[in-house]
């Protein structure tokens, strides 16, 4: 077999030197790669904990939210009991004054028509009984005495003394 020529020779050393830069270059590309994506895994598995982490924390919180809310409702709860005791007293306790208050209603209607009685009762007692002396000639000396005027021959009763007892 024959040598190839020296210029083949070069031609395929050229292209064996650039297959081997094209390699080496390939390489380096892959290395860089590959160490991207152990960085871009590194970051995704530090986010992915801090991710971890946040959620435990939200859940946590969400837990501690939920048990004062629940706290609230319980002393809300109470609040409304009591408050629920306290209307139905204040209602036994209406019921038990309504009477009262409808008696001194009707009391106050009347109490026009009492004072205008008491003011004359006063006056009348201020006038004080007729005197034997105070009569008309021909008149009974006690024209106010407790008598129909048909007991004449019955004995004279006392005479009305006003007073009042209020």
């Amino acid at each position: 077999m024959s040598a190839p020529p020296p210029l083949q020779i070069r031609e395929a050393n050229a292209h064996l030197a650039a297959v081997h830069r094209r390699a080496a270059e390939l390489e380096a590309r892959l290395e860089a790669a590959e160490c991207t994506v152990r960085a871009q895994a590194e970051r995704l598995a530090r986010h992915d904990q801090q991710l971890s982490a946040a959620l435990d924390e939200l859940g946590r919180a969400k837990d501690r939210e939920i048990a004062a809310l629940q706290e609230q409702l319980l002393t809300s709860e109470a609040a409304v009991q009591s408050l629920q005791a306290a209307v139905r007293q204040r209602d036994k306790l209406i019921g038990q004054l309504q009477p009262r208050a409808e008696l001194l209603q009707d009391l106050c209607r009347r109490r026009p028509p009492l004072a205008g009685l008491l003011a004359t009762l006063a006056e009348a007692e201020r006038l004080g009984p007729l005197t034997a002396s105070d009569s008309l000639p021909g008149r009974p000396s006690s024209p106010l005495a407790n008598s129909t005027g048909e007991e004449e021959d019955s004995d004279q009763l006392e005479p009305a003394v006003f007073g009042t007892t209020v």
